[in-house]
């Protein structure tokens, strides 16, 4: 298996990712599939990938960062941002709906890793009772094309913030 972490220069690999933002009566509707390659396709997104929904530092710091940098992220041309992570869509669309970001951030859950696994940074955390998991990263993207790599270490929450996003941006 090619373990290469992704690089600048890189085009963006597909994967099928899912995404909710309807909701029932207690719960998002079913998932639709998003074709990754076909979804970035002439925009410029920033994706940031987190190891869980509902986790610590996800809850407290980094979805909440890019929600409150959204409007400058647009400002700098970001078209969308993506918040990726391996839970399934539901998950996803509910912890969206819960920190306020339906409609502003795609939520996408990469249930099967297939996303983090073809960037180079899936993870095992199956000591931990997690499974396979994603590093925590940020990525800019033009039009398919990887133009910012911001992998963290294990652990650490310093290079993939929306803060560091920013100053990458100008």
């Amino acid at each position: 298996m090619d373990r290469r972490m992704i690089q600048i220069g890189d085009a963006l690999p597909d994967a099928t990712l899912t995404e909710s933002t309807e909701f029932g009566e207690a719960c998002p509707l079913s998932p639709k599939p998003v074709g990754v390659a076909a979804a970035a396709a002439g925009k410029k997104i920033v994706i940031f990938g987190l190891p869980g929904a509902y986790t610590p530092t996800c809850s407290a710091k980094h979805l909440p960062g890019y929600l409150g940098a959204l409007g400058d992220l647009k400002k700098r041309g970001v078209e969308e941002v993506w918040c990726v992570s391996v839970n399934d869509g539901y998950v996803m669309a509910a912890w969206g709906k819960e920190q306020g970001t339906i409609g502003k951030i795609r939520m996408l859950g990469d249930g099967n890793a297939e996303l983090a696994t073809k960037l180079g940074l899936d993870t095992d955390s199956t000591k931990s009772g997690m499974g396979r998991r994603s590093r925590r990263f940020s990525l800019l993207v033009e039009d398919g094309v990887v133009k910012q790599v911001n992998v963290e270490q294990p652990g650490k929450f310093e290079v993939s913030d929306a803060a560091t996003m920013l100053r990458q941006l100008g």
